[in-house]
């Protein structure tokens, strides 16, 4: 008797272990098993989605604009973003936005990166990653042809200068005292400069002559030259190391035929993709 109810608990005990095992199992078939799934890396969702989202002004030629025939988006940031998404075997989808608010748009997720004339700054490197520069310029210090008093940057003391409030241009302004009007692009500064409703405009060297070339006649001019040259690169959201890399792999062989310096010969005459 007791051999017998010794055999009817071990009978008893495998059916619950075998119980528990068939539950364990269909749980992690439910589940899809034990082990997590990766998250996928903003390099894989770009090629997984086959497009490269793209934070952009479209109103700051010859950077970025739109064609007044066409108005097809446009510019030297537009083909170097299109060039970079070549390499990476994707099409490019544009998002416009105001410069002001183009940063806050990266932090939002509303685009992969920002390809506009970016500059590298300690600033931003501190809260994002940059890819190797693809422009190099250097600042200019813009005033109306008749005016006199302004012929360095240290005359923008007690001056006003038109620039977008966020732009590195408006702290070089700010920093050698000048009043900041704020604008929404270069085209507007340029023409409060020539309204006389500001005192000077600060950008680089190659906006101002693609924007002489256009318009010769406009009565503006260069009264100082920066010594500093200032670098432009692809903005991109930290912890996004894979991603960079492409990036720079794309601009390493867009450089290295010749591909970069073409679409910047065409828009500016001469090459501003090399130091």
């Amino acid at each position: 008797m007791k051999k017998l109810s010794r055999a009817l608990i071990i009978l008893f005990g495998l059916a619950l272990i075998f119980s528990f095992s068939g539950c364990a199992e269909k749980a992690s078939s439910e589940t899809g098993g034990s082990e997590p799934q990766a998250e996928a890396t903003l390099l894989q969702e770009i090629q997984e989605k086959g497009v490269l989202t793209v934070g952009i002004e479209g109103t700051y030629p010859p950077y970025t604009y739109h064609d007044e025939s066409t108005d097809e988006l446009k510019g030297y940031d537009v083909e170097i973003a299109q060039a970079i998404a070549d390499k990476l075997g994707v099409k490019t989808e544009f998002v416009e936005t105001k410069w002001d608010s183009i940063i806050a748009g990266l932090d939002a997720k509303r685009y992969d990166a920002i390809i506009n004339q970016v500059s590298i700054t300690p600033e931003r490197q501190e809260k994002y990653d940059f890819s190797e520069p693809y422009t190099y310029t250097r600042g200019v210090l813009i005033v109306n042809e008749d005016n006199s008093s302004i012929k360095s940057f240290e005359d923008l003391n007690g001056k006003s200068s038109a620039q977008t409030a966020t732009s590195n241009w408006a702290g070089t302004a700010e920093s050698f005292g000048a009043t900041i009007v704020g604008t929404d692009g270069f085209n507007q500064s340029i023409e409060l400069v020539l309204t006389g409703r500001a005192d000077a405009t600060i950008n680089d060297d190659v906006t101002f002559y693609d924007y002489k070339n256009v318009k010769s006649d406009a009565k503006v001019k260069i009264a100082a030259y920066s010594d500093d040259i200032s670098k432009s690169a692809v903005l991109i959201r930290k912890g996004n190391e894979e991603f960079v890399k492409a990036v720079d792999d794309a601009l390493a062989e867009l450089s290295a035929e010749g591909k970069l310096k073409e679409i910047s010969e065409k828009y500016f005459g001469v090459d501003v993709s090399q130091e």
